[in-house]
């Protein structure tokens, strides 16, 4: 009693793959803050380390490694001249509790602490070079 076994392959056509590639043409640029490098593109919505600013303000990010803009392709040396990143601030506030347990078995020794990481909440608006 053999099976038979069909491999079906769901192969989009090159048409379709060129035409959603046209489509999906959004510029992207990778910045850097709080000492982490974010890949952004104008819309977007991230949370950051926090910024010492209040909520509604805006802030610029000028440290802009790259930009990606359809066939517009430019990498920094370590950043790219002219760049900058607008966006504005959401909110500020705390993220979720952790909690640290440290013990020694044995010996008595037991510590419990929590901890929560303050951020920042950007929307991104103009990508500009």
């Amino acid at each position: 009693m053999g099976h038979k076994f069909q491999l079906r392959l769901n192969a989009p056509d090159s048409e379709s793959v060129i035409k959603e590639r046209q489509v999906q043409q959004v510029m992207q640029a990778i910045i850097v803050t709080g000492g982490k490098q974010y890949a952004v593109s104008e819309g977007d919505t991230l949370f950051i380390e926090k910024l010492d600013a209040e909520a509604g303000a805006s802030v610029v990010f000028d440290q802009v490694l790259a930009i990606v803009d359809g066939e517009n392709t430019k990498f920094g040396t370590p950043v790219v001249e002219g760049a900058k990143v607008d966006a504005t601030i959401v909110k500020n506030g705390k993220g979720k509790k952790i909690r640290i347990f440290k013990y020694t078995p044995k010996k008595g020794y037991r510590k419990r602490q929590g901890h929560r990481q303050p951020y920042t909440k950007v929307e991104i608006g103009k990508i500009s070079f």
